[in-house]
């Protein structure tokens, strides 16, 4: 028959902080707190990672829309800006056309202008034609002297480059008997001698005469 001390076997067992001790002092109760304490550190870690990379990737969402819809205006402004650019240089376009077609303009009407200005600069001189053909123009008239034909030319040809590649052709012409009332067809009568003159040269406006250099090759014929 086997006997059991109840009493001593009770009062031998660590009660308390002695069991505890005890425990903890176990190998393998170490290990397995070791590891738990290593497992909740890395679920702590891998927590915290994980909030912080969320909120990084809401704020860089946020962030990348606000970038987006910057970027939006401003394609949307350099697309105004392109098209403000390119109308304003068709306006220019128009206007220095415009300019050109008007500093370029050589209408009859500016080519009897010029030419009566200098008429009126010679007395004595009687304009016959003035015609314009291909870029040259010609002027005939008649003159009482020569030297009213020189000082007609000279007005042409120190025109500051208006009229250019001067050439003048003179002829001596007796003017034609006409009957006067009263007196006899046969009656003989002097008849006065003029100077016929033809004027060949090109003509350029007054803008493009500014910038021109008047021509070495103007020349006057000689009379016939």
């Amino acid at each position: 028959m086997i006997k059991i001390n109840l009493l001593e076997s009770i009062t031998d067992r660590p009660t308390g902080a002695a069991m505890v001790e005890a425990r903890v002092a176990n190998p393998r109760i170490q290990t397995l707190l070791l590891a738990l304490t290593v497992l909740g550190l890395l679920v702590l870690g891998v927590g915290y990672d994980f909030v912080s990379s969320k909120s990084n990737h809401e704020t860089a969402r946020l962030e990348l829309d606000k970038q987006r819809a910057i970027n939006l205006q401003m394609l949307a402004v350099n697309k105004e800006q392109s098209e403000l650019e390119k109308k304003a240089q068709e306006i220019q376009s128009r206007i220095d056309a415009i300019k050109k077609l008007r500093e370029s303009q050589q209408g009859p009407s500016a080519v009897l202008r010029e030419i009566k200005t200098r008429f009126d600069e010679v007395p004595g001189l009687y304009l016959r034609s003035v015609g314009q053909k291909d870029g040259e123009l010609t002027i005939k008239g008649i003159s009482p002297n020569e030297s009213s034909v020189t000082r007609f030319g000279q007005s042409l040809e120190f025109s500051s480059g208006m009229f250019t590649n001067l050439n003048i052709e003179t002829e001596r012409e007796t003017v034609q008997a006409v009957s006067a009332p009263g007196v006899p067809a046969d009656a003989t009568v002097a008849l006065p001698e003029v100077i016929a003159f033809t004027v060949k040269c090109s003509y350029g406006s007054k803008s493009q005469a500014q910038n021109a250099v008047p021509s070495t090759s103007n020349q006057v014929a000689l009379k016939k």
